[in-house]
C-alpha cells in the first residue's frame, strides 16, 4: 500500500513549526497518528503477508512496504542493497530420492515406514544387520548390550531408540536417553549406518527436527516404524540396504534500515523485527491445522510504532544524534538479522549510543496500564531517565538485564546501552488470533510518546555509558544445577557452541573465555552443537571444576573452569 506522505509530530508536544524545502510541516493530531498505527498494522497484519515468515514470499512483501515507507518519509538507506541488508540462514532440510530403507527386498516409504534423523549424514550402505537392544554398554549399570557380540565391525546396527526405564533424562539409564551417545558408541565398535526402533508404545519416537542445529555423526542414521521396525526386529534378515540424502534448506532473510544524518557524533538506533510465524513456523502455540499466524501485536506493533517515530524525528528538533531505524527478519528464529547485523554492521557500532528495541507494544491492557521495560541496567542514565517519564499515568515495570528474547541483545552484547520496549504478553501470542481487530491504540500511542520523551531527555546527553548487568536469564538455569553465564550464538552452524556474550563474575568470566570462543570440549564430553553442550552443562554440580577446551582464532585454549 503507498502512504501519501504528511510530515507530522503528535500534537501533544510542543513542537515549533518550521520550513522544509518551502513547506510548512503540518503536525499530525492523536488521532491521525492513531490511524496511521492501523494502516501499517492492518497492512502488515493481512494474510496478503501470509505470517512474514523469513525467507518467505511474505517477508518480501512486508520488506517491499516498509521500503516504501521509509523512502517516503526520505529516510537514507543504509543496507548493503539500499535499504535492504540479505543474510542467508538454514531453515530445515529437504528429503531427497536417494533416501531408503530396503529390508529382505521390500522396499519402504520414506516417512510412512520410516525417516532420517538430524544426526544423520548422507551415503548409502548395503548389507547386514545386528541387533543390539538398546545399544547400551555401561558396567557401572550392568547392562552389555555388546556383550557376545562378535565380528559386528562393518554392519548395520539396529537398536532401541529408548531406555530400559522408560527414556526419563531422571532415570537410572538418564545419560543413555540421548542418541548421539548410543550413535557415538556404535561409531566406535564399527557402524555402517543405525537404525532406530522403538518398541515401546509409551514413548515417543524421535523427532526429524531438521531446523535443530545438530552437528551429524559420520554414517546414515534412521528411525524405522510400522512394519519396517516389526521386520527389523524379529525376521531373519538377508539383506539391508539404508541411504539418507538430505540437503539442507538455504533461505535468505532481508532487514532493511533507513538513516537520518544529523551530522552528530553518535547515533540512536531505534529498531523492531517486522518477521513472524507464517503458517505456524517453529515456536507456534496452535495445535490445529497449518493457518496464517498474522502477528499484529508480534511484531507488525512494533514496526508501525517505527515508521511514526521515524516520522516524527525527520521533522522534529532533536539533532544531536544521528538515527538508524532498522527493521530485522528472522527474529523468531533466533534473532538472526539483529545477530547479523552487529556483526556485518554497516556504519560503525562504536558510533551507537544506544538501542532501542520495540517488540509487542500493541496490547497495553487498559485495565492495568502497565509497560515492561528492559535493560534498565545497561546505562547508569536509565533509572534516573524512568524516574523522570511520565504518559496517560502508565506505570513502569523494569528488569535491569540486557538480556532477553529479542533484538536488543545482539547490541547488549557489543557492549551497546539498551531499551526494549513490551507492553505484555497474551492468549494470542504465537497463535493465528494475533489479529489487528486486538489492537489498542490509544496504549500504542501512549508507547511512542513515551518513546518518544526519553529521545528528547537524552538528546543533549552526549554518549550514554554501558554497563554489564547480571544476566541470569542467559542460560535456561532451572534445568541444570549450573550455567556458565555465557550467551550461546544460536545463529553459529559449525562444530561446537560459539559464545556470544560472557557475564562478569560467573565461570565462563572467571575462567578467561572470551565473546567469539568455540567451546569444543566440557569435562570428558566433546560439544559438537547445541544440543551436546547442554547434555555437557547437565553433568556438573555447582562447587566441581572441570576443564573447558576451547577455539579461539583456530588454536586451542584449555582452561579451569569451576561452577
Amino acid at each position: 500500500m503507498r502512504t501519501i506522505l504528511r510530515f507530522a509530530l503528535p500534537c501533544c508536544l510542543s513542537i515549533l513549526l518550521f520550513s522544509c524545502a518551502g513547506t510548512k510541516v503540518v503536525p499530525l493530531t492523536d488521532t491521525e497518528t492513531k490511524a496511521k498505527l492501523k494502516t501499517h498494522i492492518s497492512t502488515l497484519a493481512s494474510d496478503v503477508f501470509e505470517g512474514r515468515e523469513a525467507g518467505s514470499t511474505g517477508e518480501t512483501k512486508a520488506s517491499d512496504y516498509i521500503k516504501k515507507q521509509f523512502k517516503s518519509l526520505g529516510l537514507q538507506a543504509k543496507g548493503t542493497d539500499g535499504y535492504l541488508q540479505a543474510f542467508p540462514f538454514v531453515d530445515g532440510a529437504k528429503i531427497g530420492s536417494s533416501t531408503q530403507l530396503i529390508v529382505n527386498n521390500h522396499i519402504f516409504k520414506v516417512n510412512d515406514d520410516f525417516y532420517p534423523l538430524p544426526y544423520s549424514s548422507n551415503a548409502i550402505i548395503t548389507g547386514y544387520i545386528t541387533r543390539l537392544g538398546y545399544g547400551i554398554s555401561d558396567p557401572a549399570l550392568k547392562q552389555d548390550d555388546y556383550f557376545g557380540k562378535a565380528n559386528i565391525a562393518k554392519k548395520i546396527f539396529v537398536m532401541e531408540s529408548g531406555t530400559p526405564d522408560g527414556n526419563t533424562p531422571h532415570g537410572k539409564f538418564g545419560d543413555w536417553a540421548d542418541l548421539r551417545k548410543k550413535l557415538d558408541l556404535a561409531i566406535q565398535r564399527g557402524a555402517t549406518a543405525v537404525i532406530f526402533i522403538n518398541s515401546d508404545t509409551t514413548q515417543d519416537n524421535p523427532k526429524a527436527n531438521w531446523k535443530m542445529r545438530t552437528t551429524p555423526v559420520s554414517i546414515p542414521v534412521l528411525f524405522a516404524k510400522g512394519k519396517a521396525a516389526e521386520l527389523l526386529k524379529d525376521s531373519v534378515i538377508t539383506n539391508c540396504t539404508a541411504g539418507v540424502d538430505v540437503e539442507k534448506i538455504e533461505k535468505t532473510g532481508h532487514n532493511i534500515l533507513g538513516y537520518i544524518d544529523n551530522g552528530a557524533a553518535n547515533t540512536i538506533v531505534i529498531g523492531a523485527h517486522y518477521d513472524h510465524l507464517g503458517y505456524g513456523a517453529e515456536g507456534s502455540l496452535y495445535r490445529g491445522e497449518p493457518a496464517i499466524h498474522n502477528g499484529a501485536d508480534d511484531n507488525a506493533s512494533g514496526i508501525a510504532a517505527l515508521i511514526e517515530l521515524a516520522r516524527y524525528l525527520k521533522i522534529s528538533n532533536l539533532k544531536n544524534n544521528n538515527y538508524l531505524f532498522m527493521a530485522y527478519s528472522g527474529e523468531e528464529k533466533g534473532l538472526l538479522g539483529s545477530n547479523y547485523y552487529v556483526k556485518h554492521p554497516t556504519m560503525e557500532l562504536s558510533k551507537i549510543n544506544y538501542m532501542i528495541n520495540m517488540d509487542m507494544v500493541g496490547r497495553l491492557k487498559p485495565d492495568e496500564k502497565t509497560l515492561l521495560i528492559n535493560g534498565t541496567g545497561t546505562s547508569p542514565r536509565w533509572k534516573t531517565l524512568m524516574d523522570s517519564i511520565s504518559v496517560d499515568n502508565i506505570k513502569i515495570k523494569q528488569t535491569e538485564s540486557g538480556v532477553g528474547p529479542s533484538d536488543h541483545t545482539s547490541f547488549y552484547l557489543q557492549n551497546i546501552p539498551v531499551l526494549h520496549f513490551f507492553s505484555g504478553s497474551h492468549q494470542d501470542y504465537h497463535k493465528p488470533s494475533d489479529d489487528e481487530n486486538l489492537i489498542n491504540y490509544d496504549g500504542e500511542l501512549s508507547i511512542i510518546h513515551m518513546i518518544e520523551n526519553v529521545l528528547r531527555l537524552t538528546d543533549n546527553g552526549g554518549k550514554l555509558a554501558f554497563t554489564k548487568t547480571k544476566d541470569d536469564q542467559n542460560e535456561d538455569a532451572p534445568k541444570f544445577k549450573v550455567t556458565l553465564g555465557v550467551v550461546p550464538d544460536y545463529a553459529f552452524e559449525g562444530e561446537g557452541m560459539r559464545i556470544d556474550g560472557v557475564t562478569e563474575d560467573r565461570p565462563a568470566s572467571k575462567a578467561g573465555l572470551m565473546p567469539g570462543d568455540i567451546v569444543i570440549q566440557l569435562g570428558d564430553i566433546k560439544v559438537l552443537d547445541m544440543m551436546t553442550y547442554m547434555k555437557a552443562l547437565s553433568k556438573f554440580s555447582k562447587g566441581e571444576t572441570t576443564k573447558v577446551k576451547v577455539l579461539r582464532h583456530n588454536q586451542e585454549i584449555i582452561k579451569d573452569i569451576t561452577f
